[in-house]
């Protein structure tokens, strides 16, 4: 389990250092602790497992001020479990579910338990993401997702994939680009 912990602080580290996230910004958290333990997904959850990456996870977040939504699998359509101070900043409409191991995750009920006033939505375009596991996160990230290569490449056994994201660049040939937003 430290190890865990030590693999997930690393990775969520280096993800806001080349992500730039700022307060108020959402990263959003796809995990399956099965694959971590080196499980099929969804064959071994583990809430244990899912609340300690989710304390490291958000425990970075806090000291930013970013907002985090824990995706839900399948069995809730990927909904995300968020504060309400989140879903009330970007006007997203608040769905009735309440997260379980076995449907929607250990990770999600993890962050339903963890949030003051959690609530969850069908949508959100995040600035950044972290998928433990092969979850799929990709429709919950803004539209021009940027991968992001760090020093570690899984927790446990799980793979790990993230990703920011950035302003889409228009206006062709002639245009000038804000070089913060590359």
């Amino acid at each position: 389990m430290e190890e865990i912990k030590k693999q997930t602080e690393l990775a969520v580290k280096e993800l806001f250092d080349a992500a730039k996230l700022k307060a108020g910004d959402i990263l959003v958290i796809g995990c399956s602790s099965s694959e971590i333990a080196g499980h099929k997904i969804g064959t071994f959850s583990t809430a244990d497992l899912s609340k300690e990456v989710f304390e490291v996870i958000f425990a970075e977040a806090e000291k930013h001020g970013v907002f985090v939504a824990a995706q839900c699998c399948e069995h809730l359509n990927r909904a995300l479990i968020i504060d309400r101070r989140c879903a009330e900043k970007y006007g997203l409409e608040e769905v009735n579910v309440v997260p379980q191991i076995k449907a929607g995750g250990s990770l999600a009920t993890a962050a339903y338990g963890a949030f003051e006033n959690p609530v969850a939505v069908e949508k959100i375009r995040a600035h950044a993401g972290m998928d433990i596991g092969d979850t799929l996160i990709g429709m919950h990230l803004r539209e021009v997702a940027v991968p992001v290569r760090l020093s570690i490449k899984k927790i446990g056994e799980a793979n790990l994939v993230c990703a920011r994201t950035r302003p889409k660049f228009i206006g062709g040939e002639r245009a000038v680009y804000d070089k913060e937003n590359m």
